[in-house]
């Protein structure tokens, strides 16, 4: 039965799926009818299935009564019949009904079911008589398909006959025929015949049947009373059984009018913790109907995992009433409900809550007084004045609270209420959480070249500790302005302001600092912040996407500023991941300088295997410094440990080029070869080669590059 469903569902959606792509107009109908006879002469023809099957599906949006014989003849092929049903199914007029009809007399078993699906699908009422004789055949899934069917028909004749087969010996009939009966009251509903829909869902509730079919009729049943259905409904919240109180939950969800709210309100007080904790749930998604003052009511008192499903559906229904429970709630010495009364307040609605939180303010006491204030924090309330004020109390966490929830709001405009709190904080051990309150303004404020202008001016009244800081936040704002004070402070004759700026400068993470970089890579008052500085701008070539020729320009200036190879090679390096003709005539270039020979020699190689593949000609350019391409043939290669040795020819063959060079798709040797032969053992790969015909042997440590030495 379940398969019969399926089936019936898949033939549905691709019905409606091919109609709904096809627009129609008058103006069509000419070239659909000759469509249509292109469509048939490929069924009459001896095309494949497969586009047979396909122009079935075309049937569906281009045929009409003419092409059903031909669709019809396909009923009884087990490979096209549930394609030609598609077709069948979306053709309007009788002549589709009768040809459905007359097929079920030669048929037996999954074609059978197939087409009787198909007559459900369609709501062929001249089917009715065809569909009840089907009941009784001795084929279970077929009289199962016949009763779904004469559910989804649903006309007085068929629910006759479903109601007298509720009782019929095959459990899965029964199944199949209670379906249809809820079918049946389903449409009854639909056409205003609620009193005869709710006879049908009573009919299966006291059915022999599966639960499942009684849980789909006893929600059909409490749906179909509308107000007449609370007591029904709230029978099920009783029920021991889970299923059908889960049932309750999800209709409750659904049902029409305020009388129900009221009835769940008082149902929840008698249900048992656990349950009321759902119910609970459920009350809050009535969100236009909800008996507000019940949930208050659950969530300052009783049971806790009654109060925890309270105290977090006030967060989707709850107002400014709300208020006084949740903040006693929140200060309350269970952890778990004060946290969930914290987020209830920083989610609550409605702009009364603000003003409320603000008015409690200045008699707050106690716990309450940090809390509230984090609450201005959370929720971004314009409370400056008040927030200021709290900066001067004695309790080190009120003052720390004031802190954070200044960083959440204050505007720009008092930004330098914040600076003066980190230049000259009023209590040493705040400066921590003013530091991070300065940091949390500045980063979110709008105009960020305001603020690291307004933060620039900062660092000239600020001891180095501070300055430091600000450094540091500037960093995190970003923008022209934080750059050009960051490259100024490196430049400076402080060296923990030099060590700071060019650290932060370092790891910018915007090409923006290239000039900024290389300027100070050359003119730093200290040598190794030069370095620090080329390396950062080295990282920014490697790292940002950027037009092949600034790459390179920035390639050849960190080469030129460079003074020893150790960067030298760091640019070779962004020349191999970032391949270009320009930066193949760097690397080339590169094999001039002694030191850099070896590296430079293999990085030209790297660049010209990988653009060559793309069709560049570098034949010319490696011809300079004898790098001609060469004939390459792998003879051999083993990868692994002493014995144990993997044959991977075929892998190396497959990535040998024009040049002694092999790049493989993975830098891992286990990714290109299928898996690790030797887990947790150090291995090699051994290449077997001829380069130009002379033979050549290389050994390679794992996942190095594979460059094949020319053979003498």
């Amino acid at each position: 039965m379940h398969m019969t469903r399926q089936f019936v569902s898949l033939s549905v959606f691709l019905v409606s799926l091919i109609v709904a792509s096809a627009p129609w107009t008058q103006a069509a109908d000419d070239a659909n009818t000759s469509r249509e006879k292109e469509l048939v002469a490929v069924l009459r023809s001896d095309a494949p299935a497969a586009e047979k099957a396909i122009t079935c599906k075309l049937l569906a949006i281009h045929g009409s009564s003419a092409a059903v014989p031909d669709l019809a003849s396909l009923l009884q092929d087990a490979q096209l019949a549930s394609w030609a049903r598609i077709a069948l199914e979306a053709i309007p007029g009788a002549a589709a009904d009768e040809a459905l009809r007359q097929a079920t007399d030669s048929m037996e078993g999954r074609l059978l079911i197939g087409t009787i699906n198909s007559i459900g699908v369609r709501r062929d009422t001249n089917a009715v008589d065809l569909l009840t004789a089907r009941l009784r055949d001795t084929d279970a899934d077929v009289a199962a398909a016949a009763a779904v069917a004469l559910g989804r028909i649903g006309n007085a004749a068929a629910a006759n006959s479903l109601r007298q087969s509720l009782a019929a010996n095959s459990a899965t009939v029964r199944s199949a025929v209670a379906e249809g009966c809820v079918l049946c009251a389903e449409r009854l509903v639909s056409k205003g015949k609620v009193a005869e829909a709710v006879e049908f869902y009573d009919a299966v509730r006291k059915a022999d049947v599966p639960k499942q079919r009684i849980i789909e009729a006893t929600r059909g049943a409490i749906l179909a009373r509308n107000q007449d259905g609370i007591p029904l409904l709230l029978e099920q919240f009783q029920s021991p059984d889970k299923r059908f109180f889960q049932l309750a939950l999800t209709t409750a969800r659904e049902f029409p009018g305020g009388e129900i709210d009221q009835a769940l309100a008082a149902e929840m007080v008698r249900a048992a913790p656990p349950r009321a904790a759902l119910m609970i749930q459920a009350m809050a998604d009535r969100n236009e109907t909800v008996v507000l003052s019940a949930i208050l009511k659950a969530a300052g008192q009783g049971p806790k995992p009654v109060r925890m499903a309270a105290i977090e559906a006030l967060g989707r229904v709850g107002d400014a009433s709300c208020l006084s429970v949740l903040l006693e709630s929140a200060v309350e010495a269970d952890a778990d409900l004060a946290q969930a009364a914290k987020a209830t307040l920083a989610d609550l609605s409605g702009e009364k809550v603000n003003s409320q939180i603000v008015a409690l303010l200045p008699n707050a006491e106690g716990k309450s007084y940090p809390l509230l204030i984090e609450l201005v924090g959370q929720r971004r309330i314009d409370a400056v004045p008040a927030l200021l004020k709290a900066l001067d109390h004695s309790d080190k966490s009120v003052r720390g609270a004031a802190l954070t929830a200044l960083g959440e709001t204050v505007a720009l405009t008092r930004l330098s209420v914040l600076v003066s709190l980190v230049v000259a904080p009023k209590h040493p051990e705040d400066a921590p959480a003013a530091q991070q309150a300065l940091k949390a303004a500045s980063i979110r404020m709008p105009d960020r070249e305001a603020c690291a202008t307004e933060l620039a001016l900062a660092l000239k009244r600020s001891p180095t500790g501070t300055k430091t800081t600000l450094l540091e936040i500037l960093s995190d704002v970003g923008g022209t302005n934080a750059l050009k004070t960051l490259g100024a402070a490196a430049k400076s004759a402080d060296p923990e302001l030099q060590d700071t700026a060019s650290r932060l400068l370092g790891k910018w993470n915007s090409v923006d600092a290239a000039p900024v970089l290389l300027d100070l890579a050359k003119t730093a008052p200290e040598r190794k912040y030069q370095i620090r500085a080329l390396r950062g701008y080295i990282g920014l070539a490697r790292k940002f996407a950027m037009p092949e020729q600034q790459r390179a320009e920035m390639c050849q200036k960190a080469f030129d500023a460079s003074r020893q190879p150790a960067e030298q090679k760091l640019v070779l390096d962004v020349l191999k991941l970032h391949p270009s003709a320009e930066a193949l005539k760097l690397a080339i270039n590169a094999i001039k300088v002694p030191a850099l020979k070896d590296e430079a020699t293999q990085a030209t190689l790297v660049i010209a295997q990988k653009i060559g593949g793309k069709g560049v000609d570098v034949s010319q350019l490696l011809s300079k410094v004898g790098l001609a391409k060469v004939k390459l043939e792998i003879i051999k290669a083993e990868y692994g440990n002493g014995s144990t040795q993997k044959d991977v020819t075929a892998a190396v063959r497959k990535h040998a080029g024009s040049l002694p060079l092999i790049t493989l798709a993975s830098p891992s040797y286990n990714a290109n070869f299928g898996g690790d032969p030797l887990p947790g053992v150090v291995k090699r790969l051994k290449i077997q080669y001829r380069i130009n015909g002379k033979a050549g042997e290389a050994s390679f440590a794992e996942n190095a590059l594979i460059i094949l030495p020319l053979p003498k």
